[in-house]
């Protein structure tokens, strides 16, 4: 698929698609003879994974570390692994976080909700 397939597949503009192959985040693409990039099922699956590190709050720094690393192949698995773990754990806590954040806006809502229900006054 060329780059305007790919991009509509992974939900991601063009120009980011471009950047990406441009600072080797998606690692060696395909290109025909006439020099268009052409992206395989796999280029999916990896920019997909890429997406899910992004939105989980990993830096594009870590992601290219990341990238490197498993492009040296099965060498490197501790080290991915031990990214891995690292972000997952750095997640669990931001998670906790945020359950504890949004378990005081409720507590907050629900005290409006009390007030404008007449069950208490607020000052």
């Amino acid at each position: 698929m060329n780059v305007s397939e790919f991009s509509k597949r992974v939900d991601l503009n063009p120009h980011t698609v471009r950047y990406y192959d441009k600072i080797g985040l998606i690692g060696h693409v395909h290109r025909l003879t006439n020099g268009h990039r052409t992206f395989s099922q796999k280029d999916v699956q990896w920019i997909e994974f890429v997406q899910r590190l992004k939105d989980t709050g990993m830096s594009l720094e870590n992601i290219l570390l990341y990238a490197k690393l498993r492009e040296k192949g099965n060498t490197t698995l501790v080290e991915r692994k031990a990214m891995l773990v690292s972000h997952s754990q750095e997640l669990l806590s931001k998670i906790s976080t945020q359950q504890q954040h949004l378990q005081k806006l409720n507590e907050k809502v629900d005290l409006y909700q009390s007030a404008l229900e007449g069950l208490i006054t607020l000052d």
